[in-house]
Protein backbone atom coordinates (compact mmCIF):
# COMPACT_ATOMS: atom_id res chain seq x y z
CA UNK A 1 0.00 0.00 0.00
CA UNK A 2 2.44 2.67 1.26
CA UNK A 3 6.13 2.17 0.48
CA UNK A 4 9.04 4.44 1.32
CA UNK A 5 12.35 3.28 -0.13
CA UNK A 6 15.79 4.66 0.75
CA UNK A 7 14.47 8.14 1.55
CA UNK A 8 16.92 11.00 2.07
CA UNK A 9 15.96 14.54 3.04
CA UNK A 10 18.56 17.26 3.44
CA UNK A 11 18.14 20.79 4.74
CA UNK A 12 21.11 22.96 3.95
CA UNK A 13 24.20 20.97 4.86
CA UNK A 14 22.36 18.76 7.37
CA UNK A 15 20.82 15.42 6.50
CA UNK A 16 17.58 15.08 8.42
CA UNK A 17 16.76 11.63 7.02
CA UNK A 18 19.08 9.20 5.29
CA UNK A 19 18.23 5.85 3.75
CA UNK A 20 14.86 5.49 5.51
CA UNK A 21 12.56 2.73 4.27
CA UNK A 22 9.18 1.50 5.47
CA UNK A 23 6.22 -0.46 4.18
CA UNK A 24 2.64 -0.32 5.44
CA UNK A 25 -0.03 -2.66 4.13
CA UNK A 26 -3.57 -1.53 3.37
CA UNK A 27 -5.48 -1.13 6.63
CA UNK A 28 -2.35 -1.50 8.75
CA UNK A 29 -1.23 1.00 11.39
CA UNK A 30 2.47 1.65 11.99
CA UNK A 31 3.83 3.55 15.01
CA UNK A 32 7.12 5.41 14.47
CA UNK A 33 9.27 6.04 17.55
CA UNK A 34 12.61 7.74 18.00
CA UNK A 35 14.48 10.44 19.90
CA UNK A 36 13.81 14.14 19.40
CA UNK A 37 15.50 15.46 16.28
CA UNK A 38 15.71 12.13 14.47
CA UNK A 39 13.38 13.30 11.68
CA UNK A 40 10.03 11.74 12.60
CA UNK A 41 8.01 14.81 11.62
CA UNK A 42 10.14 15.32 8.51
CA UNK A 43 9.34 11.74 7.48
CA UNK A 44 5.61 12.48 7.65
CA UNK A 45 6.06 15.76 5.79
CA UNK A 46 8.03 14.01 3.05
CA UNK A 47 5.33 11.36 2.61
CA UNK A 48 2.69 14.11 2.51
CA UNK A 49 4.65 16.11 -0.06
CA UNK A 50 5.38 19.10 2.16
CA UNK A 51 9.18 18.87 1.89
CA UNK A 52 11.44 18.02 -1.05
CA UNK A 53 13.35 14.76 -1.01
CA UNK A 54 16.88 14.39 -2.29
CA UNK A 55 16.79 10.64 -2.87
CA UNK A 56 14.39 7.74 -2.62
CA UNK A 57 10.91 6.75 -3.72
CA UNK A 58 7.47 7.09 -2.13
CA UNK A 59 4.69 4.90 -3.52
CA UNK A 60 1.01 4.33 -2.84
CA UNK A 61 -0.41 1.20 -4.45
CA UNK A 62 2.74 0.94 -6.60
CA UNK A 63 2.24 4.47 -7.94
CA UNK A 64 5.30 6.67 -7.55
CA UNK A 65 4.17 9.88 -5.82
CA UNK A 66 7.66 11.10 -4.87
CA UNK A 67 7.22 14.35 -6.79
CA UNK A 68 3.43 14.59 -7.00
CA UNK A 69 2.03 17.83 -5.47
CA UNK A 70 0.76 17.41 -1.92
CA UNK A 71 -2.88 18.08 -2.78
CA UNK A 72 -2.86 15.26 -5.34
CA UNK A 73 -1.45 12.54 -3.06
CA UNK A 74 -4.70 11.61 -1.28
CA UNK A 75 -2.88 11.69 2.06
CA UNK A 76 -4.22 13.23 5.26
CA UNK A 77 -1.87 14.72 7.85
CA UNK A 78 -2.84 15.65 11.41
CA UNK A 79 -0.30 18.19 12.68
CA UNK A 80 0.91 18.22 16.26
CA UNK A 81 -0.27 21.83 16.61
CA UNK A 82 -3.55 21.12 14.73
CA UNK A 83 -3.10 24.02 12.22
CA UNK A 84 -6.79 24.87 12.13
CA UNK A 85 -8.00 27.88 10.16
CA UNK A 86 -8.89 30.63 12.67
CA UNK A 87 -11.05 32.51 10.16
CA UNK A 88 -13.34 29.46 9.69
CA UNK A 89 -15.76 28.09 12.24
CA UNK A 90 -15.63 24.43 13.27
CA UNK A 91 -17.85 23.01 10.53
CA UNK A 92 -16.04 24.92 7.77
CA UNK A 93 -12.68 23.69 9.08
CA UNK A 94 -13.88 20.10 8.88
CA UNK A 95 -15.38 20.64 5.41
CA UNK A 96 -12.31 22.41 4.01
CA UNK A 97 -10.85 19.59 1.89
CA UNK A 98 -14.30 18.87 0.45
CA UNK A 99 -14.67 22.53 -0.47
CA UNK A 100 -11.32 22.44 -2.29
CA UNK A 101 -12.56 19.44 -4.28
CA UNK A 102 -15.61 21.41 -5.39
CA UNK A 103 -18.23 19.50 -3.42
CA UNK A 104 -21.52 21.39 -3.10
CA UNK A 105 -21.98 23.33 0.13
CA UNK A 106 -24.91 21.31 1.49
CA UNK A 107 -23.22 17.99 0.76
CA UNK A 108 -19.87 18.92 2.29
CA UNK A 109 -21.57 20.28 5.40
CA UNK A 110 -23.50 17.02 5.71
CA UNK A 111 -20.24 15.05 5.57
CA UNK A 112 -18.63 17.44 8.05
CA UNK A 113 -21.58 17.05 10.44
CA UNK A 114 -21.17 13.27 10.34
CA UNK A 115 -17.52 13.53 11.34
CA UNK A 116 -18.26 16.08 14.03
CA UNK A 117 -20.68 13.57 15.49
CA UNK A 118 -18.11 10.75 15.36
CA UNK A 119 -15.65 12.85 17.32
CA UNK A 120 -18.21 14.07 19.88
CA UNK A 121 -18.31 17.62 18.52
CA UNK A 122 -22.01 17.94 17.73
CA UNK A 123 -23.31 21.32 18.82
CA UNK A 124 -19.99 23.07 18.20
CA UNK A 125 -20.48 23.53 14.46
CA UNK A 126 -20.42 27.33 14.55
CA UNK A 127 -17.95 27.74 17.41
CA UNK A 128 -14.91 29.87 16.65
CA UNK A 129 -11.60 28.03 16.71
CA UNK A 130 -10.29 30.42 19.37
CA UNK A 131 -13.17 29.37 21.63
CA UNK A 132 -12.28 25.67 21.64
CA UNK A 133 -10.51 23.80 24.41
CA UNK A 134 -7.29 21.99 23.58
CA UNK A 135 -9.08 18.65 23.39
CA UNK A 136 -11.84 20.04 21.17
CA UNK A 137 -9.30 21.56 18.80
CA UNK A 138 -7.54 18.20 18.44
CA UNK A 139 -10.86 16.51 17.68
CA UNK A 140 -11.61 19.11 14.99
CA UNK A 141 -8.19 18.51 13.41
CA UNK A 142 -8.82 14.76 13.36
CA UNK A 143 -12.34 15.19 11.97
CA UNK A 144 -11.04 17.52 9.24
CA UNK A 145 -8.48 14.95 8.12
CA UNK A 146 -10.90 12.01 8.14
CA UNK A 147 -13.65 13.92 6.34
CA UNK A 148 -11.47 13.98 3.23
CA UNK A 149 -11.40 10.14 3.13
CA UNK A 150 -7.64 9.98 2.51
CA UNK A 151 -5.96 6.76 1.36
CA UNK A 152 -3.34 7.15 4.09
CA UNK A 153 -3.53 9.06 7.39
CA UNK A 154 -0.37 10.49 8.96
CA UNK A 155 -0.53 11.39 12.66
CA UNK A 156 2.14 13.67 14.16
CA UNK A 157 1.69 13.20 17.91
CA UNK A 158 -1.97 14.26 17.74
CA UNK A 159 -2.70 13.31 21.36
CA UNK A 160 0.16 15.19 23.00
CA UNK A 161 -0.70 17.69 25.73
CA UNK A 162 -3.97 16.06 26.78
CA UNK A 163 -4.75 15.01 30.33
CA UNK A 164 -4.88 11.27 30.99
CA UNK A 165 -8.66 10.94 30.84
CA UNK A 166 -9.06 12.84 27.58
CA UNK A 167 -6.03 11.09 26.09
CA UNK A 168 -7.55 7.66 26.71
CA UNK A 169 -10.96 8.72 25.43
CA UNK A 170 -9.62 10.14 22.19
CA UNK A 171 -7.26 7.19 21.71
CA UNK A 172 -10.26 4.88 21.97
CA UNK A 173 -12.22 7.01 19.48
CA UNK A 174 -9.37 6.85 16.98
CA UNK A 175 -8.96 3.11 17.33
CA UNK A 176 -12.70 2.61 16.79
CA UNK A 177 -12.79 4.82 13.69
CA UNK A 178 -9.67 3.27 12.16
CA UNK A 179 -10.88 -0.28 12.86
CA UNK A 180 -14.27 0.43 11.31
CA UNK A 181 -12.86 2.05 8.17
CA UNK A 182 -9.72 -0.06 7.76
CA UNK A 183 -7.61 3.10 7.65
CA UNK A 184 -3.92 2.90 6.73
CA UNK A 185 -2.00 4.93 9.33
CA UNK A 186 1.53 6.07 10.12
CA UNK A 187 1.56 7.36 13.68
CA UNK A 188 4.51 9.31 15.12
CA UNK A 189 4.60 9.34 18.92
CA UNK A 190 7.01 9.49 21.85
CA UNK A 191 4.49 7.49 23.90
CA UNK A 192 5.27 3.81 23.34
CA UNK A 193 2.16 2.68 25.20
CA UNK A 194 0.04 4.87 22.93
CA UNK A 195 1.74 3.46 19.86
CA UNK A 196 1.15 -0.11 21.03
CA UNK A 197 -2.52 0.63 21.83
CA UNK A 198 -3.26 2.16 18.41
CA UNK A 199 -0.95 0.35 16.00
CA UNK A 200 -0.12 -3.23 15.05
CA UNK A 201 3.58 -2.60 14.40
CA UNK A 202 6.32 -0.23 15.52
CA UNK A 203 9.40 1.18 13.82
CA UNK A 204 12.44 2.87 15.34
CA UNK A 205 13.92 5.93 13.66
CA UNK A 206 17.44 7.05 14.56
CA UNK A 207 19.53 10.11 13.85
CA UNK A 208 21.08 9.84 10.36
CA UNK A 209 24.59 10.31 11.78
CA UNK A 210 24.27 7.31 14.14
Amino acid sequence: MLQVVDLTVQRGSRRVLEGVSLSVQSGERLAVHGPSGCGKTTLLHAIAGLVDIQHGVIRIDERDISHVPAHQRDIGLVFQDNQLFPHFDVVDNVAYSLRVRGMAKEERRSVAQEWLSRFSLSGLEHRRITELSGGEAKRVALARTMAGAPRVVLLDEPLSGLDDSLHEQLLGDLREVFDRLGTTVVHVTHDRAEGAALCQRTMELTHPDR
